[in-house]
C-alpha cells in the first residue's frame, strides 16, 4: 500500500512561496512599526490581555521564592535570638560580678573604718567555706598563725561580732560563730548596763541571754553589746538585739532570746582582731575521774 502527501500540500501555493511571503510580511510590519508606530495600540491591547496570564504563570515562582525567604528569615531570626540570649547571659554575669565586687568593696570599707575606730591591730580575712557538721556553726578563714591569728581572737564584720577563732593552723583558722551552741560571750544591755553572758541559742541562728532573773529590766528591742570584762572583746561592740523575753512565774530565770546583729552567715570578708595570747584565759581542764574505793560494790 503506497502513501503519498496529504492533498493540502499537493494543491495551491508551495511551502517555499508561503515562507517567503510571510517573511516579507513580517519584515514589512517591523519596518512600519519602527517608523510609524502603527502597532503600538495593538501591542498595548495584547499586553493588557496577556497580563493576567503572565501573573498566573509567575505565581509558582513567587510561591517558591517566598517559601525560601520564609525559611531563610526563620533561620536568621533563630541565630540572632541565640546570639542575643548569649549576649544577655554574658551581660547578666558581668552585672552580677560588678554587684558582687561593689558589695565586697563596701564591706572592706566598713571593715577598714571599724579597724580605725577600734584602734587595734587586725587583719582582713576571707571566708573559705563553712563547716560540714550540721550540729555546729563554724567557718574557715584564709588567714592563720603566720598572720598573727591566735585561738580566741574575736572576729567581726562591719556591723558587730561574728564569732571567735577556736582553732588555728599555719594558713587557715577555724571560727566558731556566736550562734553555735558551745559559744559564749560576756555582754551587757546598752540601755541600762545590765551585764550577763550570751550563749548560742537552741533555735537556729539565735543566741540566749541565760541566768537572767525573771524580774530583770530587759525588753524586746534592747541592744546587746560586749561588756569587755573578759579582756578579749573590746567593750561596746554590737552583738545582738533582744528578740523576745519569756517570763514564767514558776521559773526563777527569764528566757531571753537574742537575734545577732552581725551577718554571721552573709559576709565573705571579715575582720580578725589580733590579741595578746597571754590575755586569753586557758580552757578549763576536764574534771578528773575519781578512783573507786577498794571494796566498793560494783
Amino acid at each position: 500500500m503506497e502513501y503519498g502527501p496529504p492533498p493540502l500540500f499537493n494543491q495551491g501555493v508551495s511551502a517555499r512561496a508561503r515562507l517567503a511571503f510571510f517573511s516579507f510580511l513580517a519584515v514589512a510590519l517591523l519596518v512600519v512599526d519602527s517608523r510609524v508606530k502603527a502597532l503600538e495600540t495593538i501591542r498595548l491591547g495584547v499586553g493588557v490581555v496577556l497580563y493576567p496570564i503572565q501573573q498566573a504563570l509567575l505565581v509558582p515562582r513567587d510561591v517558591v521564592a517566598r517559601v525560601g525567604d520564609y525559611f531563610t528569615t526563620v533561620a536568621n531570626l533563630t541565630r540572632e535570638n541565640d546570639a542575643l540570649k548569649r549576649a544577655a547571659l554574658e551581660h547578666a554575669l558581668l552585672v552580677q560580678q560588678a554587684q558582687n565586687l561593689a558589695a565586697e568593696n563596701a564591706q572592706l570599707r566598713r571593715l577598714a573604718g571599724l579597724r580605725e575606730r577600734l584602734g587595734a591591730s587586725a587583719v582582713t580575712a576571707q571566708v573559705l567555706y563553712e563547716s560540714r557538721d550540721r550540729f555546729t556553726s563554724k567557718i574557715v578563714l584564709d588567714r592563720g598563725a603566720q598572720d598573727g591569728i591566735v585561738a580566741g581572737s574575736p572576729v567581726l564584720d562591719g556591723v558587730g561580732v561574728v564569732g571567735q577563732v577556736t582553732r588555728v593552723f599555719p594558713l587557715t583558722a577555724e571560727v566558731t560563730l556566736l550562734t553555735d551552741k558551745d559559744q559564749v560571750i560576756p555582754v551587757q544591755i546598752l540601755r541600762n548596763g545590765l551585764r550577763g553572758v550570751a550563749y548560742g541559742g537552741v533555735d537556729a541562728g539565735s543566741l540566749e541571754l541565760r541566768f537572767m532573773p525573771a524580774n530583770a529590766d530587759i525588753v524586746q528591742g534592747d541592744q546587746v553589746v560586749t561588756s569587755g570584762l573578759d579582756g578579749i572583746y573590746p567593750p561596746g561592740l554590737p552583738v545582738a538585739s533582744v528578740a523576745r523575753v519569756e517570763r514564767n512565774v514558776k521559773d526563777q530565770f527569764a528566757r531571753v532570746v537574742l537575734a545577732p546583729s552581725a551577718g554571721v552567715h552573709s559576709h565573705t570578708q571579715l575582720l580578725v582582731l589580733i590579741v595578746d595570747p597571754s590575755k586569753i584565759p586557758p580552757k578549763p581542764a576536764p574534771e578528773a575521774k575519781r578512783p573507786e574505793r577498794r571494796g566498793a560494790k560494783k
